[in-house]
């Protein structure tokens, strides 16, 4: 189980059958090489989406009342006299009024657990709401309280008409990597800011500098802090704090463990990055288990393997009960209830056929 660990493929050992990030980024982990390997890597999704939230909250009120620069103000202005002190917080209070958020509108680029709450706690502030989500899922969907929420059809439209930007979206490199560029700033609205709660590489840090540069008067707002960006008067930079509560760490943690004691002792799939989700009774819930047993095997998913697995199986006279097949890009998981414990042989045998990566078997 790891949470922040930058995960090398030498610490990984070959007993390893899982790895969970109590989170739900994986980009501490060589998921590509875990795969080759057939080991499951699992992740946590939604389990900090609250607290994510709680923290966009905060950056729309930062970057709409100007109360990161007044407490700025308020820790290093000096006076010797309460009544001078008094005073000039009366006349200076006009440099931090900002505006409200009743009325404006929001685009939320991602609606995924965490979009789906900030478009909930958005609304509840009376805001406007626009969202997009190219990957909208059908869970997500019916989360949307859909007369309250106008969808559109590319980022593009949501940045022309959002007066604050949040954006949750995966970083995958060479495709989401800077998609706030140049041509996304040019896009926005003079005074809107932009919330990025997400990854720090979504961001073109010298395109933002350039669009501050032009004239823009918004704010951007992030708990990834970068060195080019450190002092500039309209950025508001937090560390990376977004699932770093109390109660999102152990939720986390809960679920990661859950995940990992289903995959252990029944050869359940369940949010997993890299392999399929796979579904299945618990152990102990069908009749042959009290003599049978469970292999589950990995392979690279390729024609013909799932002949050669199932023939090795009868040549050892093995009698399957149940057969699961489920396939994930480059990679499939069969799992096979059998009536009886075969032969401690049959691993070998399974592991002799060139795409099978991997063989557990699950028996009392």
């Amino acid at each position: 189980m790891l949470r922040s660990h930058k995960l090398q493929v030498g610490e990984v050992g070959s007993t390893v059958k899982c790895i969970a990030r109590c989170g739900a980024g994986v980009n501490n982990i060589p998921v590509e090489d875990m795969s080759a390997q057939g080991v499951v890597v699992f992740n946590t999704p939604g389990s900090n989406a609250n607290a994510v939230k709680e923290l966009v909250l905060a950056g729309l009120l930062m970057a709409s009342r100007g109360i990161y620069q007044g407490i700025d103000w308020a820790k290093v202005t000096e006076h010797t006299t309460d009544e001078a002190f008094t005073k000039d917080v009366e006349s200076s209070k006009k440099n931090f009024g900002g505006r409200e958020l009743l009325g404006k509108t929001i685009g939320v680029a991602g609606l995924g657990n965490i979009g789906c709450l900030v478009v909930e706690a958005a609304l509840g502030l009376g805001m406007n709401v626009i969202g997009y989500d190219p990957g909208l899922t059908v869970d997500a969907a019916l989360r949307l309280p859909g007369d309250k929420v106008e969808c559109v059809d590319s980022l593009e439209t949501l940045l022309a008409k959002s007066d604050y930007v949040s954006l949750h979206i995966p970083m995958i490199k060479g495709v989401t990597e800077n998609i706030m560029n140049q041509r996304m700033f040019d896009l926005m609205k003079p005074d809107a800011s932009l919330l990025n709660f997400s990854r720090g590489t979504l961001v073109d840090n010298d395109a933002l500098l350039s669009h501050f540069g032009a004239g823009s008067t918004g704010s951007y707002v992030t708990d990834f802090p970068a060195l080019a960006l450190q002092g500039h008067p309209q950025v508001i930079s937090i560390p990376h704090l977004g699932a770093s509560t109390e109660e999102a760490e152990d939720v986390s943690a809960i679920m990661a463990a859950d995940e990992i004691q289903d995959f252990i002792e029944h050869g359940i799939i369940r949010n997993s990055v890299n392999y399929p989700e796979t579904l299945l009774p618990k152990r102990g819930t069908v009749s042959t288990d009290a003599k049978g047993s469970r292999l589950c095997v990995f392979n690279r998913n390729e024609t013909g393997t799932l002949g050669e697995i199932t023939g090795r199986l009868g040549s050892v006279d093995c009698n399957i009960v149940n057969m699961v097949n489920q396939s994930r890009g480059d990679y499939a998981y069969n799992v096979i209830d059998l009536d009886e414990v075969p032969p401690i042989a049959i691993k070998d045998a399974l592991m002799e056929v060139d795409s099978v990566l991997r063989v557990r078997l699950i028996s009392r």
